[in-house]
């Protein structure tokens, strides 16, 4: 994409419609992206509740939040090596499975900080 030309206020609103398109595409097309968006509406709450302080509750959003952006990229990156063709390559296999990679050490990530929190 040639550069827009945008700056200021319409750079930054621009910016914004592009991500907030890219948040109902991911909700529209992944699933595991909807199940984590259903995770955090839960996990918010309890981390205010349960976090004995703001940074523990800061620790369990954000672990919740670093899922969402891992799986983002991941779909992304998903979506590109789909776009460039379909046919078995090890370079594409590779980079999904990297990102499959990221999701699950994020997954963890935040299995592990929820755990820490609440013991």
């Amino acid at each position: 994409m040639a550069y827009s030309g945008n700056t200021g206020l319409t750079r930054i609103i621009k910016a914004a419609q592009y991500s907030w398109q890219g948040f109902r595409a991911a909700y529209k097309h992944e699933e595991a992206f909807r199940q984590e968006v259903w995770l955090i509406i839960l996990a918010i709450p309890l981390a205010l509740w349960f976090g004995e302080n703001g940074v523990e509750k800061a620790l369990m959003i954000g672990s919740v939040l670093l899922l969402l952006i891992v799986e983002l990229l991941n779909s992304a990156v998903e979506a590109v090596v789909d776009r460039t063709g379909m046919e078995p390559h090890k370079l594409s296999g590779r980079a999904k499975d990297m990102g499959s990679a990221a999701v699950t050490l994020a997954i963890l990530n935040a299995i592990l900080i929820w755990i820490f929190m609440l013991s």
